[in-house]
């Protein structure tokens, strides 16, 4: 066995592991660790892969600040765990129930999974030749080039997705004062202010 091979099994069986501890793990700041550790296995996967731009990227901006703003958020919100175990205990049955169902269809999906002959030239197409172009060069062409329309109605939708989340978790408290900007801008000054003559002497 070689070492990319072994490096490979290492760094697989780490994120699968690491990925089911996610689950499991009955506080939720471990979750978050063993999330960090599933990002660098999937980052060393990765690598031996080719992709070193890809691996960056996802050591950098998963790790980096999706999993650290994730474990501060945990630290930071008052978990109940007495109650959060009773409720993975409610709803266990269930959950292990959809799981074997979906472990059944994957099964069954790769039972029947058929190679097309031309599979191998259809996935190379889209790239160049490695010995044309490096990958981080490569990636950008298909991605700011060639998939530019994509790429755009994607960010569209991810904002989308964002403005209707602000909309709908936002709540207007009446006991909170906000500042009215145009009430500000438009408010006369002969009525808001008021001035007093103040004797030499004499309080307010």
């Amino acid at each position: 066995m070689t070492v990319t091979a072994m490096a490979f099994y290492l760094f697989a069986l780490t994120g699968v592991g690491s990925g089911l501890l996610v689950v499991v793990a009955r506080n939720p700041v471990h979750s978050v660790l063993w999330l960090i550790l599933s990002f660098f296995s999937a980052a060393g996967l990765f690598v031996l892969m080719g992709a070193e731009f890809v691996a960056m990227l996802l050591a950098i901006v998963y790790v980096g600040a999706v999993a650290v703003l994730f474990l501060f958020v945990v630290m930071m919100l008052d978990v109940d765990f007495a109650e959060l175990k009773g409720g993975m205990q409610r709803y266990m049955p269930l959950g292990l129930l959809i799981g074997l169902i979906l472990l059944i269809e994957l099964g069954l999906v790769y039972g029947h999974w058929n190679v097309a002959d031309s599979a191998q030239a259809l996935r190379q197409s889209p790239t160049p030749a490695i010995e044309d172009t490096h990958n981080t060069l490569a990636l950008g062409q298909l991605i700011y080039t060639d998939y530019i329309y994509l790429f755009q109605a994607s960010g569209l939708i991810l904002l989308v997705a964002m403005i209707g989340a602000i909309v709908l978790t936002l709540r207007h408290r009446d006991d909170i004062k906000r500042q009215n900007v145009i009430q500000q801008m438009h408010r006369d000054p002969a009525v808001a202010m008021e001035l007093k003559d103040i004797k030499p002497g004499q309080g307010l």
